[in-house]
C-alpha cells in the first residue's frame, strides 16, 4: 500500500464488508451509523474512494442509474481494513462548536450565547431521546446479537446525559435569554 489508510478510508472498507455500494449509500450509511460522532463529507467519500481504487483497495463497477459508481471491496482492501482497525486507536479530539464560542463569549452578547446554548440543549436533548428510543426498540438479547453496536449507543446515551447535565450546571448569566 503507498498510502496511509486514514479513519475515513478504513470506515468506508468496513461498510464495504456490508456489501458493494455506491458512494451516496456509503454516505448514507455513514450519516446513520457514524454520523453522530464521526463525520464524512460527500467530497471526503469520493475523494477515498478514488484513492482506494487506485490502489486496488477496492473495484469500481460499471456507472448504474444516475451515472453511481457502486463500489466492492477487494481483497487487498479487506487485508488493509483488519490492518487498521487492529492498531490502537489514537487519542480522540473534541469539536464542539458551542465550546470554541463559549471559549470566546466575552466577545458575544449574552442574550444572544444564551440563544446558541438554549438551541444546543435542545439538540443534545432530541439526541438523548433519540438513543434511548433506539435501545428501547432493541430485543431484549440485544447485547448478545451485536456487543459492538451496544458499546457505541451506550456511549451515547452516557455522552448525551453528561452534556445535558453540564447545561444544568452553567452560570445562569451564560443562559439567561433576557436583555439586561
Amino acid at each position: 500500500m503507498t498510502f496511509e489508510l486514514n479513519p475515513t478510508a478504513a470506515s468506508l472498507l468496513g461498510f464495504l464488508h456490508d456489501g458493494p455500494m455506491s458512494g451516496w449509500d456509503l454516505v448514507v450509511r455513514a450519516e446513520e451509523r457514524i454520523g453522530e460522532f464521526w463525520s464524512l463529507t460527500q467530497s471526503q467519500v469520493y475523494r477515498e474512494l478514488a484513492r482506494m481504487a487506485q490502489e486496488g483497495l477496492v473495484e469500481a463497477g460499471e456507472p448504474g442509474t444516475r451515472a453511481r459508481k457502486v463500489y466492492a471491496i477487494s481483497d487487498e482492501g479487506r487485508d488493509a481494513f483488519v490492518e487498521w482497525v487492529r492498531r490502537p486507536p489514537g487519542n480522540e479530539n473534541i469539536r464542539f462548536p458551542l465550546l470554541l464560542t463559549l471559549a470566546f463569549g466575552q466577545h458575544v452578547p449574552d442574550p444572544m450565547l444564551a440563544s446558541f446554548i438554549s438551541r444546543h440543549r435542545i439538540i443534545h436533548h432530541d439526541r438523548l431521546a433519540n438513543y434511548e428510543r433506539q435501545r428501547a426498540e432493541m430485543p431484549s438479547d440485544y447485547e448478545d446479537v451485536d456487543p459492538y453496536a451496544v458499546a457505541t449507543l451506550e456511549f451515547g446515551i452516557t455522552y448525551e446525559r453528561a452534556v445535558l447535565q453540564w447545561f444544568d450546571q452553567l452560570p445562569r448569566r451564560l443562559t439567561d435569554l433576557r436583555d439586561e
